[in-house]
């Protein structure tokens, strides 16, 4: 069986770390409800096929979380909300352009 060739892969962190650990976690930042806009858009704008979000375990960068990577640019972005998924898909996913607000910087 053949494997897709993607133009982007996005990965969401849903880690789930201790309560007590000072970087957070993904998790408990919303990561699900993100993963989950992310799915609902790529299937909605027919991109099924050529694109493709998978959920991550620890990307570690919680601290900046919900913690999100596409590749092949390997653009990082942190602190995504459900709220900023549509503008992802539109702008970088489709639109081929980095959402600047979003990323995080070495």
């Amino acid at each position: 069986m053949a494997y897709p060739e993607l133009e982007r892969h996005i990965f969401i962190c849903t880690n789930r770390r201790s309560g007590d650990n000072p970087k957070g976690c993904c998790a408990s930042k919303g990561a699900e409800l993100v993963r989950s806009e992310f799915k609902r858009l790529v299937a909605e704008r027919g991109l099924r096929g050529t694109m493709r979000a998978n959920e991550a375990g620890c990307l570690d960068q919680c601290e900046h979380g919900v913690t999100v990577v596409v590749y092949p640019e390997g653009v990082w972005y942190g602190g995504v909300t459900p709220a900023d998924v549509p503008e992802i898909v539109e702008q970088h996913l489709q639109g081929g352009v980095p959402v600047e607000r979003l990323r995080i910087r070495k």
